[in-house]
């Protein structure tokens, strides 16, 4: 049995930058943190001719016969993606389950392709560097499922920590934040989510957002521009410690992120913002895409009870979380090996990028 897991993020700023379509022309920048809410990944392997998936978030099986040809289209694209990528076409059973529900902003679907691309090289007897697993997730979702999404998620679930993270066409560069143990501590505690009772579906709200990128649409490209220039400043703010000011940056933020297409927020997530800035928060945003899932809030400890019990009122629940540390891990591993034309498909995947 090999265990492993990956942790989702919430986005301090620059999200949106991230996605090729801006990023290729313009460069982007993010700061993320890796939280302690997990998806995990159980592998089990057999001597059968078969592959067995189980998803305990939706719902659903799969299995897939060595005979017939491993498809990565319809139900459980990533796992049966990344087995694929990795050449393993039978005699495996994986359990997958996540602490956090899809759809709701946190990075979920990437963390479930860093931990899958993680257990299976670990499996695969691949020892790959935090960098590696994120590019192989980057490849496996971009280009191999053709997801509308950005790179951001991959790199703070392999990598952990707290990260200011640059986006270039030739390149994706991470370095973690020089904070204090003090303001570390503070930032933790003074950062707040709220679970909106729904999620959605992000590859419309991002796919709106990449076509208007492309077609230079003035107003989107200079929300962008905004919200990267901003990513600045929440660097400098975090770093000297100036956390009010940082709260203050992070209104800013979201009011620029609203610009990025229609869908970002709606009527509810607009008053639950409000009624949380009159009680105390002074900035705020929705996490991932927008549209729904959770509402993030910077607010003073003090203030914390309003907040908490003015969103409740409004039917928003509070979710404690702290930051994770390490990315992406084997947790245990007893010794399994999977058999997979690994090497070739490594060589491969160099090729077919270069």
């Amino acid at each position: 049995m090999l265990i492993a897991r990956s942790p989702v993020r919430i986005s301090l700023a620059g999200g949106g930058t991230d996605l090729p379509a801006y990023y290729l022309r313009y460069g982007g920048a993010v700061i993320n943190t890796a939280i302690n809410r997990y998806f995990y990944v159980v592998l089990n392997v057999n001597d059968s001719d078969t592959l067995q998936i189980t998803s305990s978030d939706y719902q659903t099986f799969y299995r897939h016969d060595r005979d017939s040809e491993l498809m990565t289209d319809g139900s459980l694209s990533l796992p049966r993606a990344v087995l694929h990528h990795f050449g393993v076409t039978h005699g495996l059973s994986m359990f997958l389950a996540s602490e956090i529900p899809p759809g709701t902003g946190l990075g979920s679907s990437s963390a479930v392709t860093v931990a899958l691309v993680k257990a299976v090289s670990a499996a695969c007897g691949w020892t790959m560097s935090k960098q590696e697993i994120a590019e192989e997730a980057c490849h496996i979702e971009l280009h191999k499922l053709g997801m509308p999404i950005g790179k951001q998620d991959q790199y703070a679930s392999a990598f952990g920590g707290i990260n200011y993270i640059e986006f270039q066409a030739d390149r994706v560069q991470v370095t973690p934040l020089s904070l204090s143990h003090d303001t570390w501590q503070r930032l933790q505690r003074s950062l707040m989510l709220f679970f909106t009772g729904s999620s959605r579906n992000s590859a419309e709200i991002l796919s709106k957002q990449s076509q208007s990128s492309k077609q230079d649409d003035a107003q989107v490209i200079a929300a962008l521009h905004s919200v990267k220039a901003l990513t600045a400043e929440v660097k400098v703010c975090l770093e000297q410690g100036k956390l009010d000011a940082f709260g203050e940056l992070l209104d800013q933020n979201w009011q620029a992120k609203k610009r990025f297409a229609p869908g970002v927020s709606n009527e509810r997530i607009d008053e639950s913002y409000a009624q949380a800035r009159a009680c105390g928060a002074s900035g705020g945003k929705i996490t991932g895409a927008g549209g729904g899932g959770f509402l993030m809030l910077y607010c003073p400890e003090s203030q914390q009870g309003r907040v908490t019990e003015a969103l409740g009122a409004l039917g928003l629940q509070r979710m404690d979380f702290r930051f994770d540390l390490n990315g992406a891990q084997v947790l245990m591993n007893s010794g399994l090996q999977l058999d997979s034309p690994l090497a070739h498909v490594r060589h491969r995947t160099r090729l077919h990028r270069e």
